[in-house]
């Protein structure tokens, strides 16, 4: 089968949003393609529309790059006029219109989350289409049709910031390991009422699940090792 390279590049992912108790944890992985070819493995879906949002994007990576760039701008004016940051609803209503205004025209479905004084941690959903659903935690993109049931089972009320983060971890690392449009690294970050935490977890680092393959040595480093010695008089 030939390949479409013509083809939009698409973030067939998985991302996640979790409330915790104080905050909230955002999850994605890094495969962003274009059809069947990879065309960047170490990609980062999580984009900051303020200083206390952020927005994790599925879908068309250059449809959810442009909603992310117009909503960042209609924020930056929005507190310019008020004088405060805006709030975690403001951003994803902002994202529900954008969305829901052009959705003939747009492959983009994206979770927001944030935290302000007035709601605290909050995650919202914003799929295709642009139906807007707060939600105490959601998952989207390709890999999400792989963690229904180990939301439904792993999920808990009250989480501390460890147990979410661990958890949105886990879950990204169960997608890549069964969804072929997931994979490469996996990308955090916190928001909480201390500021912004990202964190980065290498491919190497993460679990691995029933038949998987342990992490080898590059076909580069194989073939080097592989030539032997020069000889010496």
């Amino acid at each position: 089968m030939d390949l479409d390279l013509s083809a939009p590049h698409s973030t067939g992912t998985t991302i996640i949003g979790v409330t915790y108790n104080g905050g909230v944890v955002l999850g994605a992985d890094s495969r962003t393609s274009t059809g069947m070819y990879v065309a960047n493995r170490a990609s980062d879906k999580i984009t900051e529309l303020t200083d206390n949002v952020y927005v994790c994007r599925s879908g068309s990576a250059a449809d959810t790059q442009v909603i992310s760039d117009y909503v960042r701008y209609f924020l930056h004016q929005h507190t310019i006029q008020l004088g405060q940051p805006a709030t975690v609803k403001v951003a994803a209503n902002l994202v529900r219109l954008l969305s829901y205004q052009n959705k003939n025209m747009l492959q983009a479905g994206v979770i927001v989350g944030g935290w302000d004084k007035y709601e605290g941690g909050q995650i919202y959903s914003v799929p295709l289409g642009g139906t807007i659903l707060r939600q105490p935690f959601s998952i989207g993109g390709s890999g999400s049709s792989y963690l229904y049931g180990f939301f439904d089972q792993a999920w808990k009320e009250d989480m501390t910031h460890e147990e979410a983060e661990q958890l949105v971890v886990k879950a990204a690392s169960l997608a890549m390991a069964r969804d072929g449009a997931s994979g490469g690294v996996v990308r955090t970050v916190t928001i909480n009422a201390e500021g912004v935490t990202r964190k980065f977890y290498g491919g190497d680092t993460l679990p691995l699940w029933h038949d998987e393959l342990e992490p080898t040595n590059s076909l580069l480093d194989l073939l080097s090792s592989s030539v032997p010695e020069p000889m010496s008089t």
